[in-house]
């Protein structure tokens, strides 16, 4: 748990002069091409500054909680996250009650009673959801959209002042990212219709899918349950139970700011993200048998979303979109 505030800087800074270089070639580079990888790199880069926000809203990113609430809130702004709101969403209720459904509302399964109450409109929307290509659409629409961006008395926690003046924040930081590339376009002969889709529009639709995707897979597996009792929730340990470890090849865990060694993460938040490696190699030492450990690939993904349409909280395992049987029940040691 020792945090290092110059580390921490330094993070923050190297990010942050990558992510304006790639939004500069998102609008200038010299071929459309080129534009959009760069919009698409940037997206990328989003979530590795939205990360740095996250340990930071956690506290865990320096010793100071004064700094860490500054500098959470710069890290949050390509992403347009109002730092206070997801603090109560994540901090408070996602981490509180992981897979826990009524209290957890991030990609909590529908039962089969529940999805033929909705509207076809609806179900096709969660259709397009599980489909394991709607993680954008999902994390924009459900997520930032209703939860965090100026959200309504129904999704809003309560009426502190810092939610209205954090989307604020974001609002004005999206004003000017959104001015600078209508200034600049002109200058390198570029359309300003083509630089606010390569320079804008497409890191943040790239951003909501890179977030939506690495929420699914940290806390959706045939080996992972959900509850909808808070006593069977608290029996099952959920804190080392309801969450994926996924490796990676060729260094991409780290790539990630290491937020992929979830489980340790969501044992212990106060984990700075530089120490989280280490920390998961210890509790898979100590927990061997507990813990997820799931290798990604692209199989593993989309056989994962094939499978987990539905859930049966009875059985505790998922089923399609006709309520059939598609994994196992959950085994959870007592």
């Amino acid at each position: 748990m020792q945090r290092s505030t110059p580390r921490a800087l330094v993070l923050l800074v190297v990010d942050y002069v990558l992510f304006f270089a790639l939004v500069s070639a998102a609008v200038a580079a010299p071929h459309w091409a080129l534009r959009l990888l760069a919009g698409l790199v940037a997206g990328f880069w989003i979530g590795r500054l939205f990360i740095l926000g996250h340990d930071a809203c956690h506290q865990s990113y320096t010793p100071s909680r004064t700094l860490n609430r500054v500098l959470g809130r710069i890290a949050f702004l390509p992403s347009l996250s109002a730092y206070s709101l997801w603090e109560v969403g994540h901090n408070v209720i996602h981490h509180g009650f992981t897979n826990l459904k009524g209290a957890d509302f991030v990609w909590v399964p529908k039962t089969k009673a529940e999805y033929d109450a909705m509207s076809l409109p609806r179900r096709i929307l969660e259709r397009v959801y599980r489909s394991g290509w709607g993680t954008s659409l999902y994390y924009m629409i459900e997520i930032w959209w209703n939860k965090m961006f100026f959200p309504n008395k129904a999704n809003k926690p309560s009426n502190r002042p810092a939610f209205l003046w954090d989307n604020v924040l974001v609002s004005v930081f999206a004003v000017v990212w959104i001015a600078a590339i209508v200034v600049c376009a002109p200058m390198v002969d570029v359309p300003i219709w083509s630089a606010l889709i390569t320079a804008f529009v497409v890191p943040f639709i790239f951003w909501n899918g890179m977030i939506g995707w690495a929420v699914y897979v940290h806390h959706t597996h045939e080996r992972i349950a959900w509850y909808d009792d808070k006593k069977s929730w608290a029996a099952a340990q959920p804190f080392v139970t309801t969450t994926v470890h996924l490796t990676f090849k060729r260094h991409f865990g780290s790539m990630m700011h290491h937020i992929m060694e979830h489980t340790a993460h969501h044992l212990d938040m106060t984990i700075p993200l530089y120490k989280l490696k280490e920390a998961q190699s210890r509790l898979e030492h100590l927990l061997p048998q507990r813990i997820v450990v799931q290798p990604f690939s692209w199989t593993w993904y989309f056989k994962t979303a094939k499978q987990c349409k539905l859930y049966d909280y009875e059985t505790r395992r998922w089923t399609d979109f006709k309520g059939a049987p598609t994994t196992e029940a959950a085994i959870v040691k007592a």
